[in-house]
C-alpha cells in the first residue's frame, strides 16, 4: 500500500509529514475496532483517500489535521462493524480476530525501501489493549460500544469527540463505554505470572510434542476451551472444544496427523504463543489464555488469509 507523498502528492503541501505520520496512530486504531488488520488497513486507506479527494484550500483550513483522520478513520470502521457483523454471521465456523507478531523476533530487516517497516503489523503497538482475549470481548459488543470504549479507554479521547463520531450525545458515549468496560471486567480472570506465562507456553508446547495426553491435561484447566478458526479455508473443528481431557485428545490427533510439525514459541498480540509450521509453512497461529498454573482458553487461527502478517518474509 502506498502512502500519500508515494502516491505523488506534494511534498511541499504544509503538514504534508503530519498527515503521514498518523498512520501508525490509524492503524492502531483501526486494529483495535476491527479486529482485522486487513480491514484496519482498508480503512486508513479510505481515510487517506478522504483527505486527499478535498482540495488543497479546504485541507489548510484544517485545524488539526490528525484530529480530522481520526474522525474519519473511527467513522469508517463504525461502517465496516455494521456491515462485518453480518458477514461473520455467515462465516463458516468461528471467527477469531486477526493474530498479530511480535516482528522483531524474527525479522529479518525487511523494509519499504525507506527504512520503514514494509508490514503494518510492524507500526502496531502491542500491549494490553491487543491480546487476543481483550480482543474477543470486543467482538461481543455493539459497534457504538466498541468504538466508544477503544476510543475513551484506550486512546483517551473526551466524550464530546467520541458524540460526533458515533452520531450520540456525550452522556450517551459515556454508558456505551460504560456497558462495555462492564463486559470487559467480566470476562477478565485473574492472570498467570507475567514471568511463568511464556514457561507455562513452553511446557504446553513440550507436551504436545512429545504426544504426552497426561502432561496436556496436567497443563489444562478442566474447563479449558479451544476454539479453532479455519474460515473453511481448512480443515478444523467448527465449534469450540471443551474440557481438559479433550482438548488434550484433539491436539494429539492433530500431531497424528500431521507429522513433522514443528512448534515455535512466538509473541502473540503481546502474549506468549504457538506458530506451528508444517513443511516451512505457518499453518497455525495460537494465542493463549492463562490462569495461575493452566490455560484456560485456546485460540487457534488456521484462516490463511489471517496468517498473512506471519508468512509474508518468512520464519527463522
Amino acid at each position: 500500500m502506498s502512502t500519500p507523498s508515494e502516491a505523488g502528492h506534494d511534498p511541499f503541501e504544509p503538514g504534508l509529514s503530519a498527515v503521514v505520520d498518523e498512520r501508525r496512530q490509524l492503524i492502531n486504531l483501526s486494529y483495535r475496532l476491527l479486529g482485522s488488520l486487513a480491514e484496519a488497513e482498508d480503512a486508513v486507506q479510505e481515510t487517506y483517500t478522504r483527505w486527499y479527494a478535498m482540495s488543497r484550500q479546504q485541507r489548510q483550513a484544517i485545524d488539526s489535521p490528525g484530529a480530522w483522520l481520526t474522525t474519519v478513520a473511527s467513522r469508517v470502521c463504525l461502517d465496516v462493524l455494521g456491515s462485518a457483523r453480518a458477514r461473520r454471521e455467515r462465516y463458516v465456523g468461528a471467527w477469531i480476530p486477526e493474530p498479530l507478531p511480535d516482528r522483531t523476533e524474527w525479522m529479518s530487516g525487511s523494509t519499504d525501501g525507506g527504512g520503514e517497516p514494509a508490514d503494518p503489523a510492524d507500526r502496531i503497538t502491542l500491549d494490553e489493549s491487543v491480546n487476543m482475549a481483550f480482543l474477543v470481548v470486543l467482538e461481543a459488543m455493539t459497534p457504538a460500544e466498541r468504538v466508544a470504549f477503544i476510543l475513551h479507554d484506550v486512546f483517551r479521547y473526551p466524550f464530546a469527540e467520541i458524540a460526533e463520531i458515533v452520531g450520540r450525545t456525550p452522556a450517551a458515549c459515556r454508558q456505551l463505554a460504560s456497558s462495555a468496560r462492564r463486559r470487559v471486567q467480566a470476562a477478565r480472570a485473574p492472570e498467570a505470572a507475567t514471568a511463568g506465562q511464556a514457561g507455562l507456553v513452553r511446557d504446553f508446547k513440550e507436551a504436545w510434542q512429545a504426544r504426552d495426553i497426561k502432561a496436556l491435561i496436567d497443563l489444562l484447566d478442566p474447563d479449558a476451551t479451544m476454539t479453532a478458526d479455519g474460515g473453511g479455508m481448512v480443515g478444523t473443528v467448527l465449534r469450540p472444544v471443551e474440557g481438559s481431557e479433550q482438548i488434550a485428545q484433539y491436539l494429539i490427533h492433530i500431531a497424528d496427523k500431521a507429522p513433522g510439525l514443528t512448534l515455535l514459541e512466538r509473541t502473540v498480540n503481546g502474549r506468549p504463543g504457538l506458530v506451528a509450521q508444517h513443511s516451512g509453512v505457518t499453518v497455525t497461529v495460537a494465542a493463549f489464555d492463562l490462569t495461575g498454573d493452566r490455560v484456560t482458553r485456546i485460540w487457534a487461527v488456521r484462516n490463511p488469509e489471517k496468517l498473512r502478517p506471519w508468512t509474508e518474509y518468512g520464519e527463522s
